[in-house]
């Protein structure tokens, strides 16, 4: 039933958005040029890996060394424009279409988190990763790692229509009045490092 509701609104909600995916990746291609969409393998049920798809919001700016640049000088003020308002994300409609995601479900990480999850941690892998998620809606990046594992299990043990219908309505508000993008004194979350970390 989840994924047949996934593909109609994903369906529904990718016709509604089209001028705005068109008017966004023309705004990106104007201000940080060709490729307009980043592309990154990220872990869907089960741990299995898909390619996730987001409007790019930093530039490919290198060091002397060609090294890139850290994320905080890469961030171009379009691209903090789109994650304020969650438009970056618009191209993971695709992704739901596809069947890789939901619309509601524990958020999508990097690959390379995957071996440091405790046996609890590792539930949010039941579920499809989704577009928006309980832990989203209950801080976003200003929560900690752990906080956003809790609220990722909890949603995974109590998942159902209404608390999908919930979150989908408090994700809604949020784009207009987007709080937590970021942790206090950081660009984007900083890295998982395992229960050691603080």
């Amino acid at each position: 039933m989840k994924r047949v509701t996934d593909l109609l609104l994903g369906i529904v909600l990718l016709i509604i958005v089209s001028p705005v995916v068109l008017l966004v990746s023309t705004v990106v291609f104007v201000s940080l040029g060709w490729p307009i969409f980043f592309t990154q393998t990220r872990p869907g049920l089960g741990g299995k890996p898909f390619r996730l798809l987001k409007f790019r919001t930093m530039s490919n700016q290198v060091d002397a060394a060609g090294n890139l640049l850290p994320d905080a000088e890469r961030l171009s003020r379009v691209g903090l424009f789109l994650r304020c308002y969650s438009l970056d994300e618009l191209p993971e409609l695709l992704n739901i279409v596809k069947g890789e995601m939901s619309l509601v479900g524990p958020r999508p990480l990097l690959m390379e988190y995957l071996p440091l999850y405790n046996e609890t941690q590792r539930r949010r892998h039941e579920l499809k990763p989704g577009l928006t998620g309980w832990a989203q809606v209950r801080g976003r990046n200003a929560l900690s790692w752990q906080e956003k594992f809790d609220l990722d299990v909890w949603y995974v043990d109590h998942r159902g229509f209404w608390l999908d219908l919930k979150i989908i309505v408090l994700t809604a508000i949020q784009v207009f009045r987007p709080r937590g993008i970021n942790m206090d004194g950081h660009t984007t979350m900083p890295r998982f490092k395992g229960d050691e970390q603080p």
